[in-house]
């Protein structure tokens, strides 16, 4: 009685500091402060890791106390990013019957007549960068927008709010299947609290308004459908992940042996007769879904835009990036300038390389085995793209919790290392903060890949 009684005191002890520390993150630090910004960034993390060491099977308790940390942040201004600025506005523009995706802010705040309130502000907030390119989110983010614009026209915080309960919902839809996923794959169901726990998805995705908690709800729910036998209903929710955020495009290729499984010579042929007609059907669906939310949206103009400010981000943009940065440096050796502009239209050719690979050449039939391709396949193309942005680790962050592999939660934590570019007056990245946090990710990955290989393989229930 008393063991247990401490026990309890402690866990207490634990949930008022973490909501005191994520107190003080959400409403009194400024983005400049790192050493403050680390300090309880770390703190955070030391709590979220013994919370779930001392409750692992007492969901009630890890449950209530993420929600807990989450409300915390209900009335605050992001602190660390801008870019709800810019939902606001799209968000705004929809309201008032205006496509976001064919005009720019700059010119609107220029020509001194925008249609919606707070324009200077909204404009002021996302920043000039933002402001002079057209907007890339997809239908269904804009949707979001949309209804906060629909509560809160004339309110940033109002909106904001709205935001952050729309990602709250959508984090409790991921726990809530996340869970039920993990007991049917004979999984830990306490390992989906490594996301719904983690204070790098609290503060980012909660905190900063960054809607990847939307995205990562729609495919958590579509691996749970396809679990359950609903391919049909698994590719429509997958689309409505695509629309989302475009990232999920990348795993497509990946469900290929969810329905035609490569192993076993004389069953090969039987399951490519079985279960083509079910694959065509999976990604016609998905390709149908997607083009009807961006139906309403379709114009000559707005592929030409859409299409523009994407190219930006492989071409233009670079920010905490790995294995590019070694490339841009060996190419101001060889050549004297920036290869951004070649890497950046070689590296998505070898991302998809990759992703063929872990489509043809492993075994992605169980759900187990389809996430840890995922989780392959999206860090394979973080690891080469030009921009990373922290909330970019939310989707391996989900996906490593159905696998062998963890190190997207100590990828979680070193993150915040990029955020030492603020520090800087003209935002100008530390490489050796950038090198210290993928030194220790490929550390890990490569750590974890030696000791599953020397695990003899289990059966996992599909």
């Amino acid at each position: 009685m008393l063991q247990q009684w401490k026990h309890n005191t402690f866990s207490i002890l634990l949930i008022i500091m973490g909501i005191l520390f994520y107190w003080s993150f959400a409403y009194q630090l400024i983005r400049t402060d790192f050493v403050k910004m680390i300090s309880l960034w770390t703190a955070l993390f030391f709590i979220a890791y013994k919370i779930i060491q001392q409750n692992p099977n007492n969901w009630k308790i890890l449950a209530i106390t993420a929600l807990l940390f989450r409300i915390v942040f209900m009335f605050a201004i992001p602190n660390l990013s801008q870019d709800f600025y810019r939902f606001i506005w799209d968000g705004r523009m929809l309201l008032e019957g205006f496509n976001p995706y064919l005009s720019l802010p700059e010119v609107w705040v220029a020509q001194g007549n925008p249609p919606i309130a707070q324009a200077q502000e909204l404009y002021s907030g996302m920043g000039e960068l933002n402001g002079s390119h057209y907007t890339n989110y997809p239908p269904i983010s804009q949707f979001c927008y949309f209804i906060a614009a629909l509560f809160a026209s004339k309110s940033i915080l109002g909106s904001a709010m709205v935001f952050r309960i729309l990602i709250i919902l959508a984090d409790i839809g991921t726990f809530y299947f996340g869970r039920k996923l993990l007991k049917m794959c004979n999984l830990p169901q306490h390992h989906i609290f490594w996301y719904i726990l983690n204070p790098f998805i609290i503060i980012e995705l909660t905190g900063n308004l960054h809607f990847e908690a939307v995205m990562v709800f729609f495919v958590i729910w579509s691996l749970y459908l396809l679990q359950k036998g609903y391919w049909y209903w698994a590719a429509v929710v997958l689309a409505l992940s695509v629309s989302t955020k475009l990232i999920p495009l990348l795993f497509l290729p990946l469900f290929f042996q969810r329905f035609v499984p490569l192993e076993g010579k004389a069953t090969i042929k039987r399951n490519l007769l079985s279960g083509t007609p079910k694959l065509i059907g999976f990604y016609a669906i998905v390709i149908a879904s997607v083009a009807i939310t961006f139906a309403p949206f379709l114009s000559s103009e707005f592929i030409k835009n859409f299409s523009k400010t994407i190219s930006l981000w492989f071409q233009n943009f670079e920010f905490n990036a790995s294995i590019f940065f070694i490339i841009r440096w060996i190419g101001f050796q060889i050549v004297g300038w920036n290869v951004i502009e070649t890497a950046g239209k070689i590296l998505p050719l070898v991302t998809i390389t990759i992703l063929i690979g872990l489509t043809f050449f492993r075994k992605n039939k169980t759900t187990p085995q389809l996430a840890t391709a995922m989780l392959l396949g999206i860090c394979c193309y973080y690891f080469l793209s030009t921009t990373v942005h922290p909330w970019y680790i939310a989707v391996p962050l989900s996906l490593c919790v159905f696998t062998k592999y963890k190190f997207p939660v100590a990828w979680s934590f070193v993150i915040i290392f990029s955020y030492t570019a603020y520090i800087h007056p003209d935002f100008k990245e530390n490489l050796w903060m950038v090198s210290l946090e993928y030194i220790t990710v490929f550390t890990v990955f490569i750590l974890e890949i030696v000791r599953n290989r020397r695990q003899k393989p289990q059966l996992i229930t599909s």
